[in-house]
C-alpha cells in the first residue's frame, strides 16, 4: 500500500465538518497568562520575548506605524505557535494551506497600501516611477512597478507555504526511510535517524524564522506607506 505524501496536508474533518477553524483557534489557548501581581519565570520570559520582538520591528516606524504593534505581535505569535504545533505527530499545520496564508497576507498588505495612499499619496505614487527614468521607459516601468506591488501578498503567502510544506515533506520522507531501513540495516537506520533528529531541530528553527520573516515583511510594507 503506497502512502500519500500529501495526506497530512489535507484539511481534517470531524463528522464531515471542517475542523480547520477549531485548529486555528487552538494555539492561543496554549499561551499562558497570569492573574497575579508577580509573574513566574515562564510569564516573565514570555513578556521579555514579546517586548524584544516588538522593539525589533517597531524601531523603524513612526507614531502612526506603531499603532500596528499589537496586530503584528499577535500575528507573529499565531504563526509561530501554529507552525510549532504542526511538527507534532498526527497533527495538521494550517500554514501549509495557501488559502489561509493569503487570507492573512492580503488584508494586512491592503491595509498598509490603503493607509499609504490616504496619508501620503504623492510618495505612494512616486514609487511607481523612479526619478530620472527616460521618457520611453515610463509606461513599461509603471506596469512593472504595479505588478510588483500587486504580487507582494502572493509572495508573502507562497514563501510561508513553500517553506513549511517542504520541511514537512522532507521529514515525512526521511521518517519513512528510517522505518523501511530498520528491518534491513541497523547502522544505516541509526544514521538516518540522526539526520531526522537534526532535521527536526532545523524545522523548529524554520517554524520560528518563517513567522518572524512573514511579520517583518508586513512591517516593512507598513513602513513604506506611513
Amino acid at each position: 500500500m503506497n502512502e500519500n505524501l500529501f495526506a497530512s496536508f489535507i484539511a481534517p474533518t470531524i463528522l464531515g465538518l471542517p475542523a480547520a477553524v477549531l485548529i486555528v483557534l487552538f494555539p492561543p489557548l496554549l499561551i499562558p497568562t497570569s492573574k497575579y501581581l508577580i509573574n513566574n519565570r515562564l510569564i516573565t520570559t514570555q513578556q521579555w520575548l514579546i517586548k524584544l520582538t516588538s522593539k525589533q520591528m517597531m524601531t523603524m516606524h513612526n507614531t502612526k506605524g506603531r499603532t500596528w504593534s499589537l496586530m503584528l505581535v499577535s500575528l507573529i505569535i499565531f504563526i509561530a505557535t501554529t507552525n510549532l504545533l504542526g511538527l507534532l505527530p498526527h497533527s495538521f499545520t494550517p500554514t501549509t494551506q495557501l488559502s489561509m496564508n493569503l487570507a492573512m497576507a492580503i488584508p494586512l498588505w491592503a491595509g498598509a497600501v490603503i493607509m499609504g495612499f490616504r496619508s501620503k499619496i504623492k510618495n505612494a505614487l512616486a514609487h511607481f516611477l523612479p526619478q530620472g527614468t527616460p521618457t520611453p521607459l515610463i509606461p513599461m516601468l509603471v506596469i512593472i512597478e504595479t505588478i510588483s506591488l500587486l504580487i507582494q501578498p502572493m509572495a508573502l503567502a507562497v514563501r510561508l507555504t513553500a517553506n513549511i510544506t517542504a520541511g514537512h515533506l522532507l521529514m515525512h520522507l526521511i521518517g519513512s526511510a528510517t522505518l523501511a531501513m530498520s528491518t534491513i540495516n541497523l547502522p544505516s537506520t541509526l544514521i538516518i535517524f540522526t539526520i531526522l533528529i537534526l532535521l527536526t531541530i532545523l524545522e523548529i528553527a524554520v517554524a520560528l524564522i518563517q513567522a518572524y520573516v512573514f511579520t517583518l515583511l508586513v512591517s516593512l510594507y507598513l513602513h513604506d506607506n506611513t
